[in-house]
């Protein structure tokens, strides 16, 4: 088997341990050809951190580039042109993989019509509730060996795309960003780049890029064999907001609308907002949110702000398409 050359990108910010150990598991993998390429958005690290990076850097272990903003698209596009590899592969800051991981990756790329591959996520506190529950008697572990077709249909299929207990591979609408791979001609050739517009923890930017990647004619192909534990810390990583922040509840909105009014049809698109409205507002399932009223009203005033700002983003990117990070890179 012909191994292609694989770029390994990792976005980080405000990470320490984590990112230690994520680098670690990349440096031990059982791959013939690969590189490391640490996009860093922190300020400053602590000096046990900042002398690892820069030893590793030095022996040319890792390319470690230090940016002075923080944006994960922005991020993962500034790696991509500095990657060398045919098949970009991207992961975050905090997980933990084990030395077949890249292998299990590049074998899909054998088929010419995949263009992606979604790796398999474990979540480690979903892992521990698991367990948790196995020991107190409460149900079983699940196990979905095919999605329903719902998942394969962008109005509703965020709410039944489950890359955590799939043990099947098949073909997907998407993939999580902490465990996905591209081949390197979706960028260069079909000139399709992260939307630097999607803000904050930047959630659907992924989602957003794999919709305009399947226009090309690409599968996005799942592998559970791919798999990887994402430990899933509350704060630094790939952005610079806490996810318990109105900022954050802000953005969620914003980037789940800004992919729905990008990409989608207008029934599609009224679909996923009025999901949108049932699980993440009124807190029906899959979410299980609370459902007092003063926080019911609280998220509906996030969604309905999201929406509009959704929509003043899309105004704006009248005269201008939002790809700030790129264009200072290019200015640099």
């Amino acid at each position: 088997m012909n191994l292609p050359k694989i770029s390994i990108v990792i976005p980080t910010y405000g990470r320490e341990e984590p990112l230690i150990k994520s680098i670690e598991d990349a440096l031990h993998q059982d791959y013939p050809d690969y590189e490391i390429l640490i996009v860093d958005q922190t300020p400053q690290h602590q000096p046990e951190t900042e002398s690892y990076l820069t030893n590793l850097a030095n022996l040319g272990k890792i390319k470690w580039f230090r940016i002075n903003w923080a944006s994960l698209p922005g991020a993962r596009n500034y790696a991509v042109r500095r990657a060398d590899g045919e098949i970009i592969l991207f992961i975050d800051d905090d997980v933990e993989m084990q030395p077949g991981f890249l292998k299990a990756h590049a074998k899909n790329f054998e088929n010419p019509e995949i263009g992606a591959v979604a790796g398999r996520v474990f979540d480690k506190m979903k892992m521990a509730d698991a367990a948790q529950g196995r020991t107190q008697g409460e149900g079983n572990y699940q196990i979905i060996e095919y999605l329903p077709p719902q998942a394969m249909d962008p109005g509703i299929a965020w709410y039944y795309i489950d890359l955590v207990h799939t043990v099947k591979p098949q073909q997907v609408l998407t993939a999580r960003g902490c465990n996905m791979s591209f081949r390197r001609d979706i960028f260069i050739k079909h000139d399709i780049w992260f939307d630097e517009r999607f803000r904050g923890s930047a959630v659907r930017e992924e989602s957003d890029f794999c919709l305009r990647l399947r226009k090309t004619g690409y599968k996005i192909w799942y592998d559970p064999e791919a798999c990887l534990v994402h430990l899933g810390e509350e704060t630094g990583g790939c952005h610079d907001i806490s996810t318990r922040s109105t900022k954050y509840q802000l953005t969620f909105y914003h980037n789940h609308f800004l992919m729905g009014l990008k990409n989608l049809t207008a029934n599609q698109a009224l679909r996923l907002f009025a999901r949108l409205f049932d699980c993440h507002v009124l807190g029906r399932p899959p979410c299980h949110k609370s459902a007092s009223p003063i926080k019911v009203v609280t998220r509906g005033i996030f969604y309905i702000l999201g929406f509009f700002k959704a929509v003043f983003t899309l105004i704006k990117s009248i005269w201008s398409n939002g790809q700030v990070y790129t264009k200072l890179d290019n200015q640099a």
